[in-house]
């Protein structure tokens, strides 16, 4: 067991992966779909086999950087294990092609939740498997981030880091970054783990059906936003699903809620975390704002309003807004009420905005994130204030001024790469795509932020995912592991002193 801990970190995720099988194998075994059962069962002993001779193969190899080496894994992870996982998915799902089945499984190993098939055209194994890969998936980005992102100071950690992007590297490969990898394995596995499980026995009890209640649960850890049912408005739980998922949402906002080692202050850290508030203060505001224009459009027109339709309307909009900001994507039943109270015909622009944003650093939510979001309104206060009084000195002392300057200087360089990101991906689906300029901004969006179901509800109609061509799909998830693993983690490749 010790040997095999120490193999390199893309082949014990092989022998996760093709242990993973096994259970939408047993499943479809359970429920009669005895074809599905031997897609996954049969890929499962052929990959269990590949899995341990390549481990054989690699016994005693020595790897003289691990922190390179697991930087370099994390890469393949999430553009080469697609490849071993969606040998099932193609031979459980007739008539589709191979490359439609690698870009599901990108989608849900990225935690992105976009899909190419109808909800009714899978199988129900076939849904518990891309629901249990996006799980996987967010279990994976939460150790990788404090294990390896961390001490390279990458993935948001450059905002309060001392030492400059990528140049944590020679500290993590001494610190034998393996041993961090285990550590906070066996730290992390039993909260995500519970916090999954108590969700799944909540939704279950809420009227959800076992595999529904299971797949929506696994959703929300992993913000994928995959549902087998095309959504969560369209589950039996209604409103006490959605406020279940809602208190969920927390874990996508800030580590503190599950990181403990962080929290210096004990639980009073989370009152004083930017992160938190800064969320929260988004999805107050949106929705307030949402809200009081409920109002004004309404008293415009001789319509009556009704209490209940008002708090419709208020937690259509506070549970979506809260669902994109983590990235999630998962939409309130009630948000139709939201959108024509308000006059929002087109919501585009309001939740690609949030999705932009994201969630938490070291969480599954991807975007901006929101302590890079902070780090810019910190410096953007600093400055206006020194045009009204130019001689003042800033509070907060040395870290305060370290945050509002070279955390600044990160986020904003991040935020270039993010547009730059943005614009070269666009122009790729306007030529190899051929969609419009609406289309193309939803779907570049929806893949660099890992918000697959913007595509569903961000435009006026659903974007037709099938009708793109192979080009189109290579880069769509080619967008999607640019997005999970972010642009600054691929620049630090390019740094010399990483090599050396």
């Amino acid at each position: 067991m010790e040997k095999l801990f120490e193999a390199p970190l893309i082949v014990i995720l092989m022998g996760i992966g093709a242990a993973s099988m096994t259970i939408p194998a047993i499943h479809a075994f359970m429920i009669d779909d005895h074809a599905t059962s031997r897609a996954f069962f049969y890929s499962a002993v052929l990959f269990s086999i590949l899995f341990v001779m390549v481990a054989l193969a690699t016994t005693g190899m020595r790897i003289r950087r691990q922190g390179r080496s697991h930087l370099i894994s994390i890469v393949a992870c999430l553009a080469a294990l697609p490849l071993m996982l969606a040998v099932p998915l193609s031979e459980a799902v007739p008539d589709t092609r191979y490359i439609n089945a690698y870009v599901e499984m990108v989608s849900s190993l990225t935690t992105t939740g976009l899909t190419l098939f109808e909800p009714d055209r899978l199988p129900p194994s076939v849904h518990l498997w891309r629901a249990l890969v996006g799980w996987m998936g967010g279990l994976f980005i939460w150790v990788i981030a404090i294990a390896i992102l961390a001490p390279l100071n990458l993935g948001g950690f450059e905002v309060t880091s001392k030492a400059e992007i990528g140049q944590g590297a020679r500290h993590a490969g001494k610190n034998r970054s393996g041993r961090r990898l285990i550590r906070y394995t066996a730290r992390l596995f039993p909260i995500y783990g519970g916090l999954t499980l108590i969700l799944w026995l909540w939704l279950y009890l809420a009227g959800e059906s076992a595999l529904v209640a299971a797949c929506h649960a696994m959703a929300t850890l992993s913000t994928s936003g995959i549902s087998p049912l095309g959504g969560l408005e369209q589950g039996s739980g209604s409103f006490l699903s959605e406020l279940l998922v809602f208190v969920f949402f927390v874990f996508a906002l800030s580590r503190l809620t599950f990181i403990r080692e962080d929290r210096t202050l004990g639980w009073r850290s989370l009152y004083q975390d930017p992160e938190l508030r800064l969320g929260l203060g988004i999805c107050g505001v949106v929705a307030g704002v949402l809200f009081a224009r409920h109002w004004m459009v309404s008293f415009e027109g001789p319509s009556e309003i009704t209490i209940i339709e008002a708090l419709r309307g208020l937690w259509g909009a506070l549970f979506t807004v809260a669902s994109f900001l983590t990235t999630t994507g998962f939409v309130s039943s009630d948000w139709d009420v939201a959108q024509s109270w308000s006059g929002l015909e087109s919501p585009s622009v309001l939740l690609l905005g949030l999705a932009v944003f994201g969630g938490g650093v070291a969480t599954t939510a991807g975007g901006v994130k929101l302590l890079r979001v902070h780090a810019l309104y910190k410096h953007s206060f600093r400055e206006m204030e020194k045009l009204v009084q130019p001689s003042s000195i800033g509070g907060a002392g040395r870290e305060g001024r370290r945050f509002r300057r070279q955390g600044a200087f990160a986020a904003w360089v991040f935020f270039m790469l993010f547009a730059l990101s943005i614009a070269v991906v666009m122009t790729g689906f306007s030529f190899s795509g051929g969609l419009d300029f609406e289309e193309a901004m939803i779907l570049t969006i929806s893949a660099l932020s890992t918000t697959g179901p913007l595509t569903e509800v961000a435009g006026s109609l659903p974007i037709d995912l099938s009708g793109l061509s192979d080009g189109a799909r290579g880069l769509l998830s080619a967008a999607m592991v640019l997005g999970r693993l972010e642009a600054l983690a691929l620049i630090a490749f390019l740094n010399p002193e990483f090599w050396r």
